[in-house]
C-alpha cells in the first residue's frame, strides 16, 4: 500500500556547508506547505543547521534528534551526524568541510539502503574536497552505484526532457576505450526499465547521439558509431527495445529532434549536459537511474561565489524533491501493477485471516 504523502521520508544530505546547499533546503522549507508533501530529514547537526537558518533569515523550526527511530512526522528533522561545531567560511573551498559533507551522504546512503528514510535528495558538493582514503569517489554517483543494487545511469530530467550518459566522469580522451557494445546495452536496458518504472510510459522510445562529429560519416571522423553504436542499437530494436541513432549530436538538440523521443543517451558527460543545461538550467533535476532506492539532486553545483549571499536559486532542489516523490509513488503503482497477482492475493488472505 503507497504511504501518505506526508508520510514519505526525505532523507537530505546537506552537501558543502561552505556552498549554496544549506540556503536551497531552507529556502525550499521555509514554505511549510512542503511538509504536506512528506517529513524531512537532514544529515548533519542541528545547532549547525540553526546557526545557518539565523545567517539566513529563515523561519524554520527544527526538530532535532540523535537516532532516527526519533523522527516526527509533519515535521522538519535533523538527524545529528555529528556534535562539534563546524567552522563555516562562504565561498571557502575546504577539504574539512568537505569531509563533513562526505559524512552526511554516507549517513543518509546507510539509512537508505537500510529503509530508514524512502528517498534521497543530494544537495551539492565538491568533488576535489571530498577526497580521502576513505572516500575516493569522483562523485555521489559512483558511490551510491557501489551500494546499493542495480546500474546507476545519470540521467538529467526536466519535464519531458530526459538526458542520460553513457559514460560520466571520465576524462573525453579515454571514452572511447570504455566504449562497448556490453556498456551500451547494459545503459540501454537500463534507461529503458526506468523510463517504465519511474516515469509511467509503456513503450519508451530512446535516441542515441553518435560519438563522433556526424557520427562519423560513415567511417571518415571515427570509426566507433559504426563498428559498436550501431551493431549494439540493431541488435536491441530486433528485441523489442525501442532504440534510434547515432544521430548527429551537433544538431540534434537545435532541431528539436528530441522532443520525439522519451530519453536521449549521450555518449559523454559534455556531450549530454551542455545542451541540457542550456536548455532548462536552474529547474533540471539529476536523477540516479537504476538502482534499487531513489535518489535525485538539483542540477548545479556548490556556487561558492553566492554563498551565503541569500541570492541562490532553489527552484532545482525544489523540482529535485519533487521528483523523487514522483518517482517513489509510480514504482509503488508499477509494483502493484506487474507484480504477481496470486502472491498479492496470498497476503491479502494472511491479513484477513491472520
Amino acid at each position: 500500500m503507497a504511504k501518505k504523502a506526508e508520510n514519505v521520508i526525505v532523507g537530505i544530505s546537506v552537501g558543502d556547508l561552505n556552498g549554496i546547499g544549506p540556503e536551497v533546503i531552507l529556502k525550499t522549507f521555509d514554505d511549510t506547505r512542503m511538509l504536506e508533501f512528506c517529513t524531512p530529514v537532514i544529515f548533519a547537526n542541528v545547532k549547525q543547521m540553526s546557526f545557518l537558518k539565523k545567517g539566513l533569515d529563515s523561519t524554520i523550526n527544527f526538530h532535532g534528534i540523535d537516532t532516527l527511530d526519533q523522527l516526527v512526522i509533519g515535521k522538519m528533522n535533523v538527524l545529528n551526524v555529528w556534535k562539534e561545531n563546524v567552522n563555516i567560511e562562504y565561498g571557502k573551498n575546504d577539504e574539512v568541510v568537505g569531509q563533513y559533507a562526505v559524512k552526511s551522504f554516507t549517513a543518509a546512503v546507510a539509512a537508505l539502503k537500510q529503509g530508514h528514510i524512502d528517498v534521497l535528495v543530494t544537495a551539492p558538493i565538491n568533488k576535489y574536497n571530498i577526497q580521502s582514503e576513505d572516500f575516493k569517489f569522483p562523485g555521489h554517483t559512483d558511490y551510491l552505484n557501489e551500494q546499493l543494487e542495480g546500474d546507476a545511469l545519470m540521467l538529467m530530467v526536466q519535464d519531458n526532457l530526459r538526458v542520460g550518459l553513457l559514460t560520466d566522469h571520465i576524462p573525453v580522451n579515454e571514452v572511447s576505450q570504455h566504449l562497448t557494445e556490453e556498456l551500451i546495452r547494459k545503459k540501454m536496458l537500463t534507461v529503458n526499465k526506468t523510463l517504465k518504472q519511474d516515469f509511467r510510459i509503456n513503450k519508451p522510445k530512446i535516441a542515441m547521439l553518435g560519438v563522433n562529429p556526424h557520427s562519423g560519416d560513415n567511417g571518415v571522423i571515427g570509426s566507433e558509431d559504426d563498428k559498436i553504436v550501431k551493431p549494439a542499437l540493431k541488435k536491441l530494436f530486433e528485441e523489442g527495445v525501442l532504440v534510434f541513432g547515432p544521430f548527429s549530436a551537433d544538431s540534434f538538440f537545435g532541431s528539436g529532434q528530441y522532443e520525439k523521443y522519451d530519453a536521449v543517451i549521450a555518449a559523454y558527460h559534455d556531450q549530454g549536459l551542455i545542451p541540457f543545461k542550456t536548455l532548462s538550467f536552474g529547474k533540471g533535476v539529476n536523477y540516479t537511474a537504476g538502482l534499487e532506492c531513489i535518489r535525485t539532486s538539483p542540477d548545479h553545483g556548490t556556487a561558492y561565489e553566492i554563498a551565503g549571499k541569500g541570492e541562490a536559486d532553489y527552484n532545482s532542489f525544489k523540482e529535485a524533491l519533487f521528483l523523487a516523490l514522483e518517482i517513489y509513488q509510480n514504482r509503488a503503482e508499477y509494483t502493484k501493477l506487474t507484480g504477481n497477482p496470486l502472491k498479492i492475493r496470498e497476503k491479502q488472505e494472511e491479513k484477513k485471516y491472520g
